[in-house]
């Protein structure tokens, strides 16, 4: 997986936020968080949708029975940077009661069927994160 991860984050920053293949036309972000057990900052992509300013990505991880390494990270160290096209800036990730998780989850849902066959195939109720960002105003 970490290959095609790389191949996608050269990808991404080659040609401004863009990729082809599988994820042609999809809304992408690079995710670098810090490694709950290393400390080292690992990047990954991930699809997301806006709920207003903020940022909203899901621990889907296609549907497997456990959730991705980023989710642990961003819940043991939630301040974040995601790249998104050219620009770069901090985030602070955070997780939502379930009532805003299912209602941002339909909403993402809605516009990437893909979401709900991973939710249908997993027995755990995959984790929605929401990405704000930190600092500057701009």
């Amino acid at each position: 997986m970490s290959d095609f991860n790389q191949q996608i984050i050269e990808e991404f920053r080659a040609n401004e936020g863009q990729v082809g293949g599988p994820f042609q036309g999809a809304t992408l972000l690079l995710l670098k968080s810090t490694g709950a057990k290393t400390g080292e900052v690992r990047t990954n992509p991930v699809a997301y949708t806006k709920d207003g300013e903020r940022l909203v990505i899901i621990a889907s991880k296609g549907g497997a029975p456990t959730n991705p390494d980023w989710y642990y990270n961003l819940v043991a160290n939630p301040d974040a940077t995601v790249e998104l096209g050219t620009e770069e800036f901090p985030v602070r990730a955070s997780v939502p009661d379930r009532a805003e998780r299912d209602r941002l989850f339909d909403q993402m849902a809605a516009q990437m069927p893909g979401f709900a066959d991973y939710q249908r195939n997993t027995k755990r109720l995959i984790p929605v994160v929401v990405l704000e960002r930190i600092g500057s105003d701009g």
